[in-house]
């Protein structure tokens, strides 16, 4: 015989009811599926907005860049003390019309100065046409000039580079350049670079130097040891063959 049926003791929660959750928790909420699956199927035209957006600032900036470069006048700072213009502080490189010059570093102390100095020279010499790349890690006389050019209250940060003589800025105007497609307008009509490496230098542009072999050292019997004047603090010469003269 079977047993009569009685009430059962074991509690039925209503999965029905909104706020009571759902009790196996290895599925996941219907909803939570759904709005997921409406933030990723939105994701894709949000990206492309941001692209957009984003080309198109940079466009704006490099033309307001061009704008700015054909369009500024020369103008001359006042003395506060005397009221008089004083001269202006020296933009361009004379003698450099017909080349590119870089300032740089090969030193890998600042990463993001280093990055940004690889990038800019990668994007340089993807013009194939001459280029004057001057390390300052590789004569402390470039800092020097550099600090020349743009005066010494200005804030020194590379790369600098200069396009025909005329300077052009940093990292940031390169690279707004190049993406705008406006940088190859500046290297028009630039002399093509010479193809294959240098052979005396191998591309270092810099050589040991012939009077003291590197050491930046030379004895007299009279003076005894003294720093030789024909090389820099390292010991190296800029490469006669594939340098372009120093300023």
């Amino acid at each position: 015989m079977w047993r009569p049926w009685g009430k059962s003791t074991v509690q039925i929660h209503n999965t029905s009811s909104p706020s009571s959750p759902f009790s196996f928790s290895s599925f996941k909420d219907i909803q939570t599926l759904c709005a997921d699956d409406n933030e990723h199927s939105q994701q894709p035209t949000n990206a492309a907005a941001r692209r957009t957006s984003a080309i198109f600032h940079r466009v704006r900036v490099a033309n307001s860049l061009l704008r700015a470069w054909s369009t500024r006048p020369p103008t001359q700072p006042q003395d506060e003390n005397s009221g008089k213009q004083s001269e202006p502080s020296i933009s361009s490189i004379p003698g450099a019309e017909k080349r590119i010059v870089v300032y740089f570093t090969s030193l890998r102390v600042v990463r993001p100065t280093f990055e940004d100095c690889r990038t800019v020279r990668s994007i340089l010499r993807g013009f194939r046409v001459s280029l004057d790349e001057r390390d300052l890690a590789m004569d402390h006389g470039f800092l020097t000039e550099l600090q020349q050019i743009l005066g010494q209250h200005t804030k020194l940060t590379l790369p600098r580079v200069f396009i025909g003589g005329r300077y052009i800025g940093g990292a940031d105007e390169v690279r707004t350049l190049h993406e705008a497609g406006e940088l190859k307008k500046f290297v028009e009509g630039l002399p093509a670079q010479e193809p294959g490496v240098c052979d005396t230098c191998g591309g270092y542009r810099f050589i040991l130097c012939v009077e003291c072999s590197g050491s930046h050292k030379l004895y007299t019997e009279k003076n005894g040891f003294k720093s030789c004047t024909s090389c820099n603090e390292n010991g190296l010469i800029r490469c006669p063959s594939c340098s372009c003269a120093p300023l």
